[in-house]
């Protein structure tokens, strides 16, 4: 038995889904969600082999949702469900990413069960560049086998460690497999770069100070202090005094 996680926003389009997949023999409902954050969680709990993931919803998109669920220990195969017009439709063609058209058909929604494949990075990567999709709302990884998700607006900084980056939010931390630059350029709008290894949150910008003979900048929310280089002390000195 195949089991399936349900996500749209629309709970008439979530019941209408429903109904179909009851219809299709060796396919089960495993669970519902009405948006990205509440399909992580269940899919992390619920570990369905495909989920049918509305694109247009509100906090977290669909697209989003497929980029952090790849994170899961068996990521599930991945289907699109969509209200795009047929201009739009032509670049999930292009990416080779299976999608159902609302209002959905039962015979195409057998047809892509039956050759649903998980979507990979690069696929993602295109949709989203077709799609302008904005910055993430949240981070997600790994911490002893759970994903953890952490809301963007809770970040204080993050920094470079190693081949990791270290994020330091309200409630804890936790370390990406990303890199600092691609944060950067990603979240550029909301993190003030402090020093090559570290961006800072411009909301939690508070003082510079002089430690120990080294600039560093206190922060709202966190006990550290951090390094603030010469190559962008100046910017910072401007941004705090209301000048940036």
């Amino acid at each position: 038995m195949i089991r399936v996680l349900v996500v749209d926003d629309e709970p008439l389009a979530r019941d209408r889904l429903r109904r179909q997949l009851e219809a299709l023999p060796g396919f089960d409902v495993a669970g519902e969600a009405g948006n990205g954050t509440e399909a992580l969680k269940a899919a992390a709990r619920l570990r369905p082999d495909v989920v049918l993931l509305d694109i247009r919803m509100p906090g977290m998109d669909g697209l989003e949702a497929a980029r952090h669920l790849e994170l899961l220990a068996t990521p599930p195969a991945v289907v699109f469900t969509t209200a795009y017009g047929e201009h739009a439709l032509e670049a999930f063609d292009r990416h080779a990413v299976d999608y159902l058209l609302k209002p959905i058909r039962a015979e195409r929604l057998a047809a892509a069960l039956a050759s649903c494949a998980r979507i990979n990075r690069a696929q993602l990567s295109a949709l989203a560049d077709t799609d302008d999709a904005s910055a993430r709302t949240h981070l997600c990884a790994r911490r002893h086998g759970d994903l953890v998700m952490v809301p963007v607006d809770d970040v204080i900084f993050f920094q470079a460690d190693q081949k990791y980056v270290r994020v330091v939010y309200r409630d804890g931390e936790l370390l990406l497999e990303e890199s600092l630059k691609s944060l950067h350029e990603e979240f550029g709008e909301r993190f003030e770069r402090i020093h090559r290894n570290a961006l800072v949150a411009r909301e939690a910008l508070r003082a510079l100070v002089h430690n120990g003979g080294v600039l560093r900048v206190e922060l709202t929310g966190s006990d550290e202090q951090l390094e603030v280089s010469r190559r962008h002390a100046a910017a910072l000195r401007a941004m705090l005094r209301g000048g940036g």
